[in-house]
């Protein structure tokens, strides 16, 4: 699994770095998520923009991060969705649980990070 995590302010973007976000990847995915959390992360931008597949796994994996963060009274929103993994999420209802943005940058913005916050170099992770 491919994955790169840059730091701007308090909040985590996490850019995925795979065509598909299934199976065997996911679960690396999910660790790799669940160890930024672990270590005190709170706001988490997902960044999908190179997947072009998920799948209902993939689903329920994006939940368990919303869930993780939600009891830890964190957020976490999803940006740069290709067409075909939007109308996944939407088929499933996910939009009305996370918030869904075009791209980080705008995901950013909902979660209150100003445009100009200094950005912390990106750190590029295989898991």
């Amino acid at each position: 699994m491919r994955l790169s995590v840059e730091q701007r302010g308090d909040v985590c973007i996490v850019r995925v770095e795979e065509a598909k976000l299934t199976y065997p990847v996911l679960s690396s995915f999910f660790g790799a998520v669940r160890r930024l959390i672990d270590a005190g992360a709170r706001k988490l931008v997902i960044d999908l923009e190179p997947v072009a597949f998920i799948d209902s796994p993939s689903i329920g994996c994006l939940l368990d991060i919303h869930r993780l963060l939600e009891d830890r009274e964190g957020t976490v929103k999803l940006a740069g969705l290709q067409p075909r993994v939007q109308t996944m999420l939407f088929i499933s209802g996910l939009q009305r649980v996370l918030g869904i943005q075009p791209k980080a940058d705008d995901a950013l913005a909902v979660i209150g990070v100003p445009p100009a916050q200094a950005r912390t170099p990106m750190v590029s992770v295989t898991c």
